[in-house]
C-alpha cells in the first residue's frame, strides 16, 4: 500500500503549527474568521469561491475544507461542480494565454533561422 503524499490533518499538527507560531497563528485565524464572514458576498458565495481558488492552488486540505463549509452554508453539489468548472476553465485560460509567449517566440525564432 502506498503512503499519502500528504498527512490527514490532526489536532497534533494544529497544535504543533499553534505552538511554534502563536502570534502569526492568531492572526492567520483572525484574518480568516474575518474573511470568510458575511459581508458584501454571504458565506456561501465566499466558500464557493473558495473551493474553485482551492482546486486552482490544488490545496488538498482547502479543497475539503472549504467543500465542506460550502456545503454547511447551503451549497449544493451542482453548485460546488459549477465552481470547479470555473477554476478549470481558468487555469484552461491560463495556459491558452500564456500561449502568446510561446507564439512570439516562435516567430522571433523563425525570423532568426530565416534571415
Amino acid at each position: 500500500m502506498t503512503e499519502p503524499i500528504y498527512p490527514p490533518p490532526s489536532q497534533e499538527l494544529a497544535r504543533k503549527r499553534r505552538d511554534l507560531a502563536p502570534e502569526i497563528q492568531a492572526a492567520f485565524e483572525a484574518f480568516s474568521n474575518r474573511v470568510f464572514a458575511d459581508g458584501a458576498l454571504p458565506v456561501k458565495t465566499k466558500q464557493l469561491i473558495a473551493v474553485a481558488v482551492a482546486h486552482v492552488t490544488q490545496c488538498p486540505y482547502c479543497i475539503r475544507g472549504h467543500t465542506k463549509a460550502a456545503m454547511r452554508h447551503g451549497a449544493t453539489e451542482r453548485e460546488l461542480m459549477e465552481a470547479i468548472w470555473v477554476a478549470a476553465e481558468m487555469r484552461a485560460g491560463g495556459a491558452y494565454a500564456h500561449s502568446a509567449l510561446s507564439l512570439a517566440t516562435m516567430e522571433e525564432e523563425h525570423g532568426r533561422h530565416t534571415a
